[in-house]
């Protein structure tokens, strides 16, 4: 739980960006069919279309909780989370 929409987006952009596959793309936050709130999502993928080799998202509703799964390498979840902390670390401190 981030507890802001801006940490959140951060969040999530971040996953996107050390991705293999659309690294360029900025996730947006969009209505979803089922859902009440906006969600954005980010999916660090070696194959484009796919979601579940690592993927990032959430509701844009308090508490603003990322929900981080999936991932094929330790590598790779590594350099994602360290984009993820980085991206963060402006924020926080």
């Amino acid at each position: 739980s981030l507890g802001s929409p801006e940490l959140l987006k951060l969040f999530c952009r971040a996953v996107q960006a050390a991705s293999p596959v659309d690294s360029h793309l900025t996730p947006q936050p969009s209505p979803m069919p089922g859902y009440d709130h906006k969600i954005i999502m980010a999916a660090g993928t070696f194959v484009q279309g796919a979601s579940s080799e690592f993927s990032a998202d959430g509701p844009l509703r308090p508490p603003y909780t990322a929900f981080l799964q999936g991932g094929l390498t330790y590598e790779h979840c590594k350099l994602a989370l360290a984009e993820v902390l980085a991206a963060l670390k402006i924020q926080l401190y």
